[in-house]
């Protein structure tokens, strides 16, 4: 009985695995699933290609902006009565320069002053020299005649010192003050990030 059974088994083998298994189905593949930039987004979502790598990004792949700005002010003194450039305040000149050239946007407006002694007339064109004489400057350091304004205002904002002596030679001056704006991507932030010193 069990050589019966056997035989019904082995006979009923074959039409049971009768279904012919071929080559598997391939899949299609509708999108672009590679992320070309390495910033998480895939390139079928990607609007922002080629973020730098340490960005922050959105959804899109595009990077968050964040702006730093930075200030330089000028102030220069000047003798009684002269209009001449002290030789120790060049160099501050020049840097404003070099400022300047790395924010090119910016403009400048100089302002001179004079000290409260004399007439009002001659200080204010005193003050105006003043002025001038640092553009100038600014010029020969290659800095657009454009970007550079004078005002003189004479002796009408005296600075107060201590004494009337240390109120006049505060007050013979040209100061500037000018803001620059620098915009970069927010960079991602982890315990393996170094910070250049």
């Amino acid at each position: 009985m069990n050589r019966q059974i056997f035989c019904i088994f082995l006979m009923l083998l074959p039409l049971g695995c009768s279904t012919s298994v071929g080559d598997p189905p391939v899949a299609e593949q509708s999108r672009d699933l590679l992320d070309q930039d390495d910033d998480g987004v895939i390139n079928a979502r990607e609007r922002c290609a080629d973020t730098p790598l340490p960005a922050v990004v959105d959804n899109d792949g595009c990077p968050d902006y964040v702006q730093s700005k930075r200030t330089y002010e000028l102030h220069i003194l000047f003798a009684n009565d002269s209009d001449v450039i002290p030789t120790a305040f060049r160099t501050q000149i020049i840097q404003m320069a070099n400022f300047l050239k790395h924010y090119p946007k910016t403009a400048i407006e100089l302002r001179g002053y004079a000290s409260p002694v004399g007439g009002s007339g001659h200080n204010l064109n005193l003050s105006q020299r003043r002025a001038s004489n640092v553009r100038q400057l600014l010029l020969a350091q290659g800095i657009a005649p454009h970007r550079v304004k004078t005002v003189g205002f004479g002796d009408t904002e005296p600075i107060q010192g201590q004494t009337r002596e240390q109120t006049n030679i505060l007050s013979r001056r040209v100061t500037a003050t000018v803001t620059g704006a620098d915009q970069g991507v927010l960079e991602r932030w982890t315990i393996f990030t170094t910070r250049n010193q």
